[in-house]
């Protein structure tokens, strides 16, 4: 049991030594990007950065894949859009903003494609519904009463459909 609890504790040693803060930088000398690796490998909380400075992109990474909760930026520092990865691809609700930065739609995906509720917004109004099943489109819906005839609205919080 000693034996067992020691090999344990080295290895986790071991891995913590591994892990290092790494910040790379652009041809212009500019913040590229920084973050954790473990290995060659991304892990925790990692930023990146356009070449004039501003905020890229900020999330984090599990075994060099993107997982949970992302934040995407323009150059000019405008919010573009947000959302959850799992293992790498999109998942759950994705908000993508228009150029004054108010939501433009807010869709449901699953493995990087719409598959569930996309929401679409003018002038941060609802304007129309969409559904969608593996990136096809199956219905569209202008007023609120048919989609709500059509559809129980538990699903928009829940992801199901």
């Amino acid at each position: 049991m000693f034996r067992l609890f020691s090999i344990s504790l080295l290895m986790l040693l071991l891995a913590e030594e591994e892990r290092m803060y790494v910040k790379n930088y652009h041809d212009n000398g500019k913040l590229k990007e920084e973050g954790w690796l473990v290995g060659q490998f991304k892990v925790a909380y990692w930023k990146f950065y356009h070449a004039n400075g501003e905020l890229q992109k900020e999330g984090h990474f599990e075994n060099d894949l993107a997982e949970n909760y992302w934040y995407f930026y323009a150059p000019n520092g405008r919010k573009l859009m947000e959302g959850h990865f799992e293992e790498g691809k999109k998942c759950d609700w994705w908000l993508f903003y228009d150029d004054q930065g108010h939501v433009n739609h807010k869709c449901q995906l699953k493995d990087g494609v719409k598959n569930g509720y996309c929401l679409k917004y003018q002038d941060e109004k609802l304007t129309s519904a969409e559904k969608y099943s593996n990136g096809r489109k199956v219905n569209e819906w202008f007023d609120f009463r048919s989609f709500k005839r059509d559809n129980n609205l538990r699903n928009l919080r829940s992801g199901q459909h």
